[in-house]
């Protein structure tokens, strides 16, 4: 059995395997504080040698260059809200001045409608009366013609 001594003291068997294991777990934390306390004295040099005047002379230029986005963006929008009130506008115009020109167009297609029938009518009596006329002459001419023959074969001359 291994056996050792230390301050005056004799370790065996689970005794020794527990003061080994407590010395190697006290020289792992103590390496571990070493290296924790050897980055954090890294990480303090980089932070001192960080240009905060830098960072906020930057952050100062980002923030007025967002703020002249930010404004272009509202003259963008308000131009394009008139662009539309106008567009609107005139659509409305138009829209109103196409139904005005129907409206119109329709009362002159009915007129013209109108004045057609009442065009035919008259066209269609003038032909009745002067075909009524017509006849009446027709019948005047052949009864005068049948008398002018009658008496021209009742003419004892005409033989």
């Amino acid at each position: 059995m291994a056996e050792f001594e230390f301050a005056g003291m004799t370790f065996r068997g689970g005794k020794a395997a527990v003061v080994l294991t407590a010395l190697s777990t006290l020289g792992a934390g103590a390496w571990g504080v070493f290296e924790f306390y050897a980055d954090y004295m890294e990480m303090k040099e980089i932070v001192q040698e960080i240009d905060v005047e830098m960072i906020e002379a930057r952050n100062r230029e980002i923030e007025i260059k967002l703020e002249e986005a930010i404004a272009y963006t509202r003259d963008i929008k308000e131009t394009l809200r008139d662009d539309i009130d106008r567009i609107e506008v005139v659509t409305d115009r138009t829209s109103t001045r196409m139904k005005t020109t129907q409206d119109d167009i329709d009362e002159q297609l009915r007129e013209v409608s109108d004045l057609s029938r009442e065009t035919e009518k008259d066209v269609r009596d003038t032909m009745r009366t002067l075909e009524d006329r017509l006849e009446k002459k027709m019948d005047k001419l052949d009864a005068d013609l049948r008398d002018i023959l009658q008496k021209s074969l009742d003419n004892p001359l005409a033989d």
